[in-house]
């Protein structure tokens, strides 16, 4: 059982929302239509659209790979249709629970630079790797974290829905655990408010509805350039195992990266 919050918001800068969510009851998604690109916000909706239909029954790593696989043809075949939509596309960034070896796990994704993360020690770990020039940079170490949020690149991404080929999913195994929570976001969250703001209201924010507003004013204070989308996830139990306040840290060394290739 899961409780959640979510909210997104245009900015101070749009005049239109190229973002769109999904929050089910196992399946968390958000989408953000790449900015300068024709129908941005008609790929976003598309693409959460298809995941929609994916969040019915019980979602599989290989119904969350068929989903993104969807989410591509829906969105070129739209730009093929659409010859004035040619460009469209969105990044992508969800968390869905799946059954791992015979537990239930978070399999977390992302196309681009939408993000998720989640908070153990009351700490904010990042789940997912920005495909982005500026966090290759980083990688590289030609770039600090700091750096990076101000270059003049940090917008321009290496992989998103809409690509022909299709673009290489990145896709992790997490242990769900009762009293995790969990934040799936687009970029005008993050470009605006940094990890350590935002894991200051993830800890102290008990309601993830509260959590998730408080994230999109802090956006929208530090600026608003971008539109923004959060979906705050409280993992309330998993297997009869409950916790009292849904965002109670989880112990150390139960969160765990597992590659799925």
């Amino acid at each position: 059982m899961v409780k959640v919050g979510a909210a997104t918001d245009v900015g101070r800068h749009r005049s239109l929302n190229e973002d769109a969510l999904f929050a089910g009851q196992t399946l968390f998604v958000v989408a953000d239509g790449m900015g300068g690109h024709a129908a941005g916000d008609v790929a976003s909706r598309l693409t959460v659209e298809v995941f929609k239909s994916a969040a019915l029954g019980e979602p599989s790593v290989e119904d969350i790979r068929r989903a993104v696989a969807g989410a591509n043809d829906a969105v070129v075949g739209h730009a093929i249709a659409h010859p004035e939509s040619q460009g469209m596309g969105c990044t992508l960034a969800g968390a869905c629970v799946v059954e791992s070896g015979g537990l239930p796990h978070w399999a977390v994704f992302n196309l681009g630079d939408s993000r998720v993360y989640a908070l153990a020690e009351g700490r904010l770990q990042q789940l997912t790797t920005d495909h982005s020039e500026v966090q290759e940079l980083v990688a590289a170490g030609s770039l600090t974290h700091a750096e990076a949020r101000t270059h003049p690149m940090r917008h321009v991404i290496t992989r998103a829905v809409g690509e022909i080929p299709p673009a290489l999913l990145d896709l992790v195994l997490v242990p769900a655990l009762s009293g995790q929570r969990l934040l799936v976001t687009t970029d005008g969250l993050t470009s605006e408010v940094d990890d350590d703001e935002i894991a200051a209201v993830l800890r102290e924010t008990t309601e993830p509805q509260v959590a998730a507003r408080l994230l999109i004013d802090k956006a929208l204070r530090a600026g608003g350039h971008d539109n923004i989308t959060v979906v705050v996830v409280d993992v309330i139990e998993i297997d009869g195992t409950a916790t009292g306040r849904a965002s109670t840290t989880v112990p150390r060394g139960l969160i765990q990266r597992e590659t799925v290739s």
